[in-house]
């Protein structure tokens, strides 16, 4: 193959494709990268690094790229409810690094840009995949928007959820059942939370829920709120802070009211997750949310996604340096071999959390309970909490960059 023909054409530059992308190039590997949209300015992009991901962009040798990006630590987790906190978990939890927020757009926008120095790398924003290419039960390339085609030995859909890669290559995606939605707010800051960014989640008195924490960007609040089936969502700025200010802690509940009519128009977050049972084809790789989208429990996305590049490189470069097809695809069935039992068991997790929440929801006495308990079990609920979550945040296997 000559290097005027890439050897890997990688579709969506989100953290699984951008990350893999800068990776195979900085080894020699001809690479494409294909996004439909001109740039990583998407409105929702998902911002938590756990410890496992912030090690995975460290094997990348991106730990000091991190630093001149817009980033933020978390300081802690706090469940507050009918406004009054059952417990306060502080960061880091167990071993590693505190939970460190950072500005998605930023970070695809360095990777992309690293990458941009090898010589090998082609960046193809603003096109879309419409089609794939075939020869003898093979995928041998994609077709874009504007009609051009690109041939390639091994492309690589880490095009997300709602994956057109996935689709063309007839990949089944099972979906697990009772998804959430959630609508995603930003609103400013309040100083409480630049001296003291604690991820805040907020149960209401008639079940309502959100969560709030200081975002990578300056003096900018997120706030998340779980959609309850057959809820109104035509609401004015003031009138979502009043729904927001009504579980909220005295101090938070001034704030939210304050800054009501500056509060962002929501943007609807369908919630999708589920797993393919086979991510590959003959010349062809799934990857990330494409594979296997996440719950938002947890900030499980990026840091799967960036994990599954570091899987994906270990057993790809050889046989992509060798030109050698059959060992390709022996190692795309090895890369899903290995990223397949983290997958499922983080998704279990996430669903022992959700239904948790979902049952805290439902039950006006288990939460009334819970409150008149807080000061004599909040430290024990807390600390079984903290428990939990420690396999989500380091990783459930092994993980390491070998090549």
């Amino acid at each position: 193959m000559t290097p005027a023909t890439p050897a890997v054409v990688i579709v969506g530059a989100g953290p699984a494709g951008a990350s893999l992308a800068m990776l195979l190039a900085e080894r020699g590997v001809p690479v494409t990268l294909v996004e439909a949209a001109r740039d990583a300015q998407r409105r929702f992009r998902g911002e938590g690094l756990m410890p496992s991901g912030l090690a995975a962009l460290e094997a990348m040798g991106c730990g000091p790229l991190l630093t001149r990006l817009p980033h933020r630590s978390l300081s802690g987790w706090s469940f507050q409810l009918h406004g009054r906190q059952l417990f306060r978990v502080e960061e880091p939890l167990g071993n590693g690094p505190p939970c460190t927020l950072v500005s998605q757009p930023a970070l695809l926008d360095a990777l992309v840009e690293r990458a941009s120095q090898a010589s090998n790398f082609h960046w193809k924003p603003g096109l879309a995949v419409v089609d794939l290419m075939h020869a003898r039960e093979r995928i041998t390339g994609v077709v874009l928007s504007d009609g051009s085609r690109l041939e390639a030995s091994l492309v690589v859909g880490a095009d997300g959820r709602s994956s057109l890669v996935r689709q063309r290559a007839g990949l089944e995606l099972q979906s697990q059942s009772s998804p959430i939605d959630l609508l995603w707010f930003r609103l400013p800051s309040h100083p409480r939370f630049e001296a003291d960014n604690v991820f805040t989640m907020l149960l209401g008195e008639d079940g309502s829920a959100c969560s709030v924490f200081h975002g990578a960007l300056p003096g900018e609040l997120q706030l998340g709120w779980v959609l309850s089936p057959g809820e109104r969502i035509e609401r004015s700025p003031q009138d979502w802070g009043e729904a927001f200010a009504a579980m909220a802690p005295s101090w938070l509940a001034d704030h939210l009211r304050r800054v009501g009519p500056a509060i962002s128009a929501p943007l609807k977050l369908s919630v999708q997750v589920g797993c393919c049972p086979r991510w590959q084809r003959p010349g062809l790789l799934l990857l990330g949310d494409a594979a296997h989208p996440m719950s938002p429990i947890r900030a499980q996305g990026i840091n799967m996604a960036l994990r599954d590049a570091l899987v994906a490189t270990n057993h790809l470069l050889a046989p992509l340096i060798r030109g050698d097809l059959a060992g390709i695809d022996t190692s795309l069935e090895r890369i899903q071999a290995e990223r397949f039992p983290e997958i499922l068991r983080a998704q279990e997790l996430q669903q022992q959390e959700a239904r948790q929440a979902q049952l805290l929801r439902r039950s006006p006495l288990l939460r009334s309970i819970l409150v008149q308990l807080a000061p004599w079990l909040g430290e024990r609920i807390g600390s079984s909490w903290r428990q939990r979550q420690i396999p989500l945040r380091q990783g459930l296997a092994p993980v390491r960059l070998t090549v």
